[in-house]
């Protein structure tokens, strides 16, 4: 029974139970390639856009504004597709495009430490508002694999000021 409670993620250590609405896997592209993504995405595989925030820190400097997060259905699921850029608080920082977890919860700091009581690694401070996930709240995790998880709370919806 104990093996089987640890296969299913039980553990007397991690007890707490922290609940998750969402898993959307976040799509980085290398600067200012979003945009193109996106238009790509709905070509090849009919992307339905459901919203979109872009950088408000990149639109004075750019012809066109930095998409900060693009939200697409495919196939019945969401990716969110982002930039990366220098301000950005992207876990691939090293260069190249990648994919990082995002998982959406009502409680961050719960299911951090949690991830951290068996194993995982904080990778920042939780944030909150303009820097974070869809104004909500935001942390990042790496697990003992090396995957990026970013714990999340949504705040307002994605792109709900700022049309597609």
């Amino acid at each position: 029974m104990a093996q089987q409670d640890a296969q299913n993620g039980g553990s007397d250590s991690a007890s707490a139970t922290v609940s998750f609405s969402s898993l959307k896997p976040q799509l980085f592209v290398e600067a200012p390639k979003a945009n193109d993504a996106v238009l790509f995405y709905k070509s090849a595989f009919g992307a339905e856009e459901v919203s979109r925030s872009l950088n408000p820190k990149r639109k004075a400097e750019h012809e066109l504004p930095l998409i900060l997060s693009a939200e697409l259905k495919i196939a019945g699921s969401t990716v969110i597709v982002a930039d990366i850029t220098d301000d950005t608080a992207s876990p691939l920082k090293s260069g190249g495009n990648g994919v990082v977890l995002c998982l959406e919860t009502s409680d961050v700091e719960g299911a951090i430490a949690k991830a951290v009581s068996i194993g995982a690694v904080a990778e920042c401070e939780v944030v909150e508002g303009e820097g974070a996930c869809c104004g909500g709240r935001v942390g990042k995790v790496k697990d003992p694999f090396g995957f990026v998880w970013l714990i999340c709370s949504s705040g307002k919806k994605c792109g709900a000021d700022v049309e597609a």
